[in-house]
């Protein structure tokens, strides 16, 4: 038993005709989409360039050189990758990063060739930027999020330039991305979609749950969520999921290193925990009870409060200098703004109390 770097260790040598490609590669390469490669890798499906060789490129560059990634173990994956025969051969190409704030829109994505078979889609979840979290706020009260427009853009071109089958996947906002995605595109690029891979993906809204496009491809989407899920479980879903066990607690678990494997596929579980349940039961009670007007006022006056200062990565909006911008932007927002924000938050902690008391 172990996580996406032990099953490396344990896998790594057994090439895809070997052992079929599974869901825990899916995850794997899932994971590599939240490196930012940028010229690493072609923005063009012609040439591909072998995934081991872009990995110990982008290893090889100083720190201040190098894209970002997201914590240290973004980059032990990537140590694993470039040794593994597995994975160290596949093509690495169509690589597009867009991160547009005036937009509020945070995108990128990169195709794997999985040899001689399909092509893998993956989808990169939200960074650690304010933007990139603002988006996800958005999608509550949004039909449509300008990420998910530019996933289904993304997956049409790549599919006239490929003609074999689509894997699609991502984790967090990745997962409802390649989903999403899928279900805007035209039915002749939706009936080579083979599998979509959503990793503790944040669901849907209406809009899209009533599009024929994921009513066609429910029974094609595999959804993955830890024992104490939250993300997972927001906002509409109608596909099943599978409970995979984690070895953090609580949010933590959203960390996909933190999943367990046996062998070549995931720890399953029969249900997440209660504290998940009641959780997705507060949060859904909670916007349940918002306009998607209030929603949209709360997602903006709060990303407008933190981003006041020079805040532009979520971290950075608890340090001490950005709380103040925040307090003094405060005084210039509309007070009708303001008290939509409180007792919006108000309103989140009585739905909190009501499920823990159910």
């Amino acid at each position: 038993m172990g996580g996406v770097l032990d099953y490396l260790a344990w896998r790594g040598d057994l090439t895809l005709d070997r052992v079929p490609f599974c869901p825990v590669d899916a995850l794997v390469l899932s994971a590599l989409s939240y490196v930012h490669f940028g010229s690493l890798i072609p923005g063009e499906p012609e040439p591909a360039v072998p995934l081991g060789e872009t990995a110990r490129r982008y290893l090889a560059l100083p720190p201040g050189q190098r894209g970002r990634c997201r914590c240290d173990s973004d980059l032990d994956l990537l140590r694993a990758l470039s040794a593994s025969p597995r994975f160290a051969s596949l093509g690495l190409s169509c690589y597009v990063s867009r991160f547009v704030p005036e937009e509020e829109t945070q995108f990128a994505a990169l195709a794997v060739w999985l040899g001689t078979g399909p092509a893998f889609l993956a989808f990169r979840g939200t960074d650690a930027t304010l933007v990139g979290w603002k988006e996800d706020f958005n999608m509550s009260f949004m039909d449509l999020v300008p990420a998910q427009l530019a996933a289904a853009v993304y997956i049409r071109d790549f599919a006239g330039s490929f003609p074999g089958p689509l894997l699609l996947g991502g984790h967090s906002k990745g997962g409802n991305l390649a989903v999403a995605g899928a279900s805007l595109c035209p039915m002749k690029v939706r009936d080579r979609v083979r599998t979509i891979c959503s990793f503790d993906g944040p669901g849907f809204t209406d809009y899209i749950l009533a599009r024929p496009g994921y009513q066609e491809l429910i029974t094609r989407i595999r959804t993955f969520v830890p024992q104490s899920s939250v993300v997972g479980l927001l906002l509409g879903h109608e596909e099943p999921h599978t409970v995979i066990e984690s070895n953090q607690e609580g949010l933590f678990q959203h960390d996909l290193y933190s999943w367990q494997i046996a062998g070549g596929d995931f720890i399953r579980l029969e249900e997440v925990t209660a504290g998940s349940r009641m959780m997705d039961r507060a949060l859904k009670d909670w916007l349940a009870g918002l306009t998607n007007a209030q929603r949209e006022t709360v997602a903006d006056t709060l990303y407008d409060l933190l981003s006041s200062g020079d805040a532009r990565m979520v971290r950075e909006a608890l340090e001490p200098k950005n709380l103040a911008a925040a307090l003094r932007t405060a005084l210039d927002v509309p007070p009708r703004d303001l008290l939509t924000l409180a007792s919006s938050l108000a309103r989140l902690a009585g739905a909190v109390l009501r499920s823990m008391q159910r």
